[in-house]
């Protein structure tokens, strides 16, 4: 259920800083029509960070409920209180989603110990899989192979998104996780050499603008046709390195909005508009990209 190329989706916000629901509705039929094969729903990319646990709750329910079962949503229920994270993963046990992805507890830096007791926490209460999501560049702190080995032991930890780019992580975690637990890059630019290495996947930035591409080019990937998929991902490349020119989403809330995906491009403090000098990197990748 959880492979090959899955959106890490925005959060439309109308001018007033609300949720935009009509813009999210049409976000989900667009990555249902150009075949995108999962949604998070409220991770990273969806700012969470700004939302309510109101809101939190809401846009996923509103997600799942407009993708009607056409496409598995999977919930970004992380926090880093384990207290927390816990609640959001009880909140949304019966709302349909597929699984939720939980990211490592930010700023508090906590043991490979506490991270450990942390997801430990979370599978025990959750009704669905749960994913792991490691992003050591936003958290502070680094889930590590071997946590993460013991980690998959747990029952409900089906998998993780790993976003350090680092490629070698790959053997190791088949190694200590085995083969059925779920591999998923959170990096663009290495998604695909991720999957080439035996990841099963990733959860995108760029797929928010290019899902047919990127649905196209995790679907060849699968079927073992690397090299046409390497094809698209060159195509790709300028998006999946500038897309990161300012903190993301800020970037890919912009060019969503250029494109027409969104109604309005609005983010919520403390994130800003992106800059006039970087509009203009992210509108040559876009070119560079043929997306305009």
């Amino acid at each position: 259920m959880f492979s090959k190329s899955i959106v890490a989706l925005v959060t439309p916000f109308n001018h007033l800083g609300e949720v935009d629901y009509d813009s999210l509705k049409s976000l989900v039929e667009y990555h249902i029509k150009s075949g995108s094969n999962g949604i998070v729903a409220v991770g990273t990319t969806g700012e969470s960070a700004t939302l309510t646990v109101e809101e939190h709750v809401k846009v996923v329910n509103k997600t799942v409920e407009f993708a009607a079962g056409r496409i598995p949503i999977i919930a970004g229920t992380g926090a880093n209180a384990t207290h927390e994270a816990v609640t959001f993963s009880r909140l949304l046990n019966n709302s349909g989603v597929a699984g939720c992805l939980s990211v490592t507890p930010y700023y508090n830096k906590p043991t490979q110990e506490g991270l450990y007791q942390h997801y430990k926490a979370i599978a025990e209460v959750s009704e669905v899989p749960v994913i792991l999501y490691n992003v050591p560049g936003r958290t502070g702190v680094d889930l590590l192979p071997e946590t993460v080995g013991r980690l998959s032991k747990l029952d409900k930890i089906v998998g993780i998104k790993d976003a350090t780019g680092d490629l070698s992580r790959v053997e190791k975690f088949r190694e200590l996780c085995g083969e059925d637990f779920i591999l998923l890059s959170g990096d663009d630019a290495t998604g695909l050499d991720f999957v080439k290495l035996g990841g099963d996947g990733v959860i995108s930035v760029t797929n928010n603008i290019a899902a047919a591409d990127m649905a196209q080019m995790f679907q060849l990937a699968a079927d073992g046709q690397f090299e046409e998929a390497e094809k698209i991902n060159q195509k790709l490349m300028p998006l999946h390195k500038n897309l990161f020119v300012e903190s993301s989403p800020i970037p890919v809330k912009w060019a969503a909005h250029q494109m027409g995906l969104i109604k309005e491009g609005d983010l919520r403090l403390p994130l800003t508009v992106l800059s006039e000098p970087a509009q203009v990197i992210v509108t040559q990748a876009l070119k560079d990209a043929g997306i305009q």
